[in-house]
């Protein structure tokens, strides 16, 4: 199974409708309390 995809958009084909909204944690600037 191939897990790499070229963008975002190819990733998420066909898994998110209109109006649905996406959370994405991790590390680095975004993930780091202050």
């Amino acid at each position: 199974m191939d897990k790499v995809y070229a963008s975002a958009a190819k990733a998420l084909e066909g898994l998110v409708a209109d109006g649905q909204t996406i959370g994405v944690g991790g590390f680095g600037l975004c993930g780091i309390p202050e």
